[in-house]
């Protein structure tokens, strides 16, 4: 979209509070001096931690993530790479899911997930602060990807969404949303070190998810493998899958997933929107040529996802919907202590806390929308 005045400013006011209201929450009532880790969550009701019942790498790696961004928070960031490995690093290989509130392992089960948002961290942090220990995290955590969690199928692309404790398959179950994090992190990487082997996943990855989750009839990305019972799709996921490809094009080059997530994109506008808040639905069902809103609450993540999809078109349609989202965005989900993480289709609050991995989601939109308007 062109800048104007009011986008610019709003923009402007989005990001003044998340740099006065939503970062500081993590290094002051979010921050665990003793434990050095974020804690899950904050009470929406006085700021202060939920009672602890875990912390999980995943929270720590987006944290990681988000405080690497600028070097004013590097020591913070160091602080955090330091924990990632001392707390959740499982000396057989991998990293733990998560520790109970002594630090100890509580699911020590390995994900694709947690793996994937390790990566992503690591090469954020080695870009941003030039530590070759990160390098060196990133790509060990790359190798046991590949190694162990990569389905041998023939074709290829395909990767396990967990493993067992010991680094074990127990099957072969494959999911949308570590797949897509693992293209996040990927791409992360080969911007980090600009190894064509990161593209090169990234084509076979690309041509997996083509054949194993994308709806022929409308080019959306399924949550569940096609023909799985009780499926559905996202529309925050389809605008995410649509960022970051659209961020990585050249890497994608001609491959057939760009002109599907178009698709996908446009679909999702269509059916996964509420018009008059610009708030996005969780999930739609699909019934042959109908679609139905199988899930209305309106997750935040979801619709930070909807605006980076925004500010990364240029196009009238979203220009003028992304106008109205950054009017009815921190209406409804902001305040001044920080955000509501879910809200019903008609505003009211289904989940106020605030978790720890809520500014990665944040941030991702909020650098679109400042590239966007400058």
């Amino acid at each position: 979209m062109s800048a104007t005045p009011t986008s610019a400013s709003l923009v402007s006011a989005l990001i003044q509070h998340y740099d006065t209201s939503v970062l500081p929450l993590w290094t002051g009532a979010g921050w665990h001096a003793a434990m050095r880790l974020p804690y899950e969550a904050l009470s929406a009701a006085d700021g202060k931690p939920l009672p602890v019942s875990r912390y999980r790498a995943m929270a720590c790696a987006r944290q990681l993530y988000v405080f690497s961004r600028d070097a004013r928070d590097a020591a913070h960031a160091e602080v955090l790479f330091d924990s990632l490995r001392r707390v959740f690093a499982d000396p057989r290989g991998g990293w733990y899911y998560s520790v109970d509130a002594t630090g100890a392992p509580l699911d020590d089960s390995k994900d694709l997930y947690t793996h994937a948002f390790v990566v992503f961290a690591c090469a954020a942090y080695f870009r941003q602060s030039g530590n070759a220990a990160a390098l060196g995290v990133m790509r060990e955590t790359v190798d046991l990807i590949e190694d162990r969690f990569a389905v041998a199928d023939g074709a290829g692309g395909l990767y396990r969404a967990s493993l067992a404790a010991d680094l074990r398959a127990g099957d072969d179950t494959v999911l949308q949303n570590p797949m897509m994090h693992l293209t996040e992190a990927y791409l992360a990487a080969h911007a980090a070190t600009g190894d064509d082997a990161y593209a090169t996943r990234l084509a076979r990855l690309a041509d997996a998810m083509l054949r194993t989750f994308v709806d022929t009839a409308t080019g959306c990305i399924a949550e569940l493998p096609l023909g799985s019972a009780d499926n559905r799709i996202e529309p925050g996921h389809q605008f995410e899958w649509y960022s970051l490809v659209s961020m990585g094009r050249p890497l994608f080059g001609d491959s057939p997933l760009v002109a599907s997530l178009d698709r996908a994109y446009a679909f999702a506008c269509r059916h996964g929107v509420a018009a008059q808040t610009q708030g996005v639905h969780a999930a739609l069902d699909l019934h042959g040529d109908r679609t139905s809103v199988k899930d209305g609450t309106q997750r935040i993540w979801a619709q930070t996802e909807y605006a980076r999809a925004l500010a990364l078109r240029d196009d009238a349609a979203a220009r003028e919907a992304l106008g109205l989202w950054l009017v009815q965005f921190p209406r409804r989900f902001l305040h001044a202590r920080g955000w509501m993480e879910c809200l019903a289709a008609d505003g009211s609050v289904l989940r106020a806390e605030m978790p720890s991995t809520t500014p990665y989601h944040l941030a991702t939109a909020y650098e679109a929308l400042r590239e966007r308007v400058s």
